[in-house]
């Protein structure tokens, strides 16, 4: 195959995968917001019960409780499921337990063969819930949340028909090097899925955040809860992705500061933890990861320094110059569409397309690697070791 060709049919497969992203990002643009609701007729007359899962997270359980004990009286109680630390987690939840009855502590340790830890912690949380809530909220011990979170979320899924739905949580980062990293990840999931704002039907569109997600109960117990994603890598999209085919809407929505959360303290814990889910492959995935991972690489990764390079060399390719020059606006624009996502940016953030290129090659090794460490245990996928 000469070079011309080789040119051709590289040009082409980018401008399919540019399409197919511009084209998702124009129908995806203009979504729905989760609006705060502050009148406590807005949750509809409906409760909820919360689940906690925790694995030594005594140094950022604190704000997590401090603000779910401000929620208010739709949510009926507070479980926060243990699955196995080490430091003071349970002292830190039994010290808040001594002066509010809605929170209990469930101890869910040890995690039996062939289970995410945190799947298990939400279904031996969920197999305890008092059996008059009709919702379940799932959230992470690092999500920060404002007092009318529960009843907003209950509100919207009233108001969008929705039985389930996550929320994009309002990230902070610190430093130059998240500032660097952290956008440069979360773009790969705008690029692949759009821009969140709607309800889902179909496999290829789900997005879904586990760090704060709400679900009825009743479709939880019809889908086997959380044992649906026992094996999975990411949880909250396997959780999603059976609702979705099981013929439910699911929802996924940005609610500004009503959740926010810092997932990780520095670049290199980012880099190592956030790329073992993100590229989303699961036993729903199939083909999908192949043509996201393509999107991505194609799209977001390689105009920027294939288009420097032909730029110094003068090349004669014009086509090929505006096709990847175009690209790199989409990612500047994209860049300032995101920058909403973050409570403060780092004065790196907008030099965060630099990184585009490591961050997809390392997702690409991630999705090819079966087994991961995390918190000591190895994950395998399709199975827990």
């Amino acid at each position: 195959m000469d070079a011309r060709w080789l040119l051709f049919v590289s040009s082409l497969a980018q401008t399919l995968m540019a399409l197919r992203v511009v084209r998702r990002l124009l129908r995806t643009a203009g979504g729905e917001h989760v609006r705060p609701a502050f009148s406590p007729t807005a949750a509809h007359g409906q409760s909820l019960s919360v689940i906690v899962p925790v694995l030594n997270e005594a140094d950022r359980l604190v704000p997590c409780l401090q603000g779910l004990l401000r929620q208010g009286a739709e949510v009926a109680e507070i479980v926060v499921v243990d699955t196995g630390s080490r430091d003071g987690t349970r002292d830190v939840v039994t010290r808040y337990g001594a002066r509010e009855p809605r929170l209990r502590l469930l101890d869910a340790s040890p995690i039996p063969e062939g289970w995410n830890g945190k799947s298990w912690g939400l279904h031996v949380g969920f197999q305890q819930l008092a059996p008059t809530t009709g919702w379940v909220l799932t959230l992470d011990a690092d999500v920060r949340t404002a007092p009318p979170l529960a009843r907003s979320l209950l509100a919207h899924a009233h108001r969008a028909g929705v039985q389930a739905l996550s929320v994009a949580t309002l990230q902070e980062i610190e430093g130059a090097g998240q500032g660097l990293l952290h956008p440069a990840l979360l773009t790969t999931l705008v690029y692949r899925f759009g821009i969140p704002g709607r309800s889902m039907r179909a496999l290829a569109d789900v997005q879904a955040n586990g760090q704060c997600f709400l679900v009825k109960r009743t479709l939880l117990e019809r889908c086997d809860d959380f044992a649906c994603a026992r094996a999975s890598l990411c949880e909250d999209v396997t959780l999603a992705r059976t609702l979705v085919a099981a013929g439910h809407a699911v929802g996924f929505y940005e609610a500004g500061d009503l959740a926010r959360v810092e997932m990780y303290r520095t670049w290199q814990e980012t880099w190592r933890n956030w790329t073992r889910s993100l590229p989303m492959h699961d036993q729903f995935s199939g083909w999908q990861t192949v043509a996201g991972w393509l999107e991505i690489a194609l799209v977001q990764a390689l105009p920027l320094p294939l288009w420097l390079a032909l730029l110094k060399n003068r090349t004669r390719a014009r086509g090929v110059l505006w096709l990847n020059g175009l690209c790199v606006v989409l990612r500047l624009g994209v860049l300032v569409g995101t920058a909403r996502a973050y409570r403060r940016r780092p004065w790196t953030y907008w030099l965060s397309p630099l990184c585009d290129l490591p961050v997809v090659l390392k997702l690409a090794n991630s999705a090819l690697r079966r087994r991961h460490t995390w918190r000591g245990r190895t994950i395998v996928r399709g199975g827990i070791r």
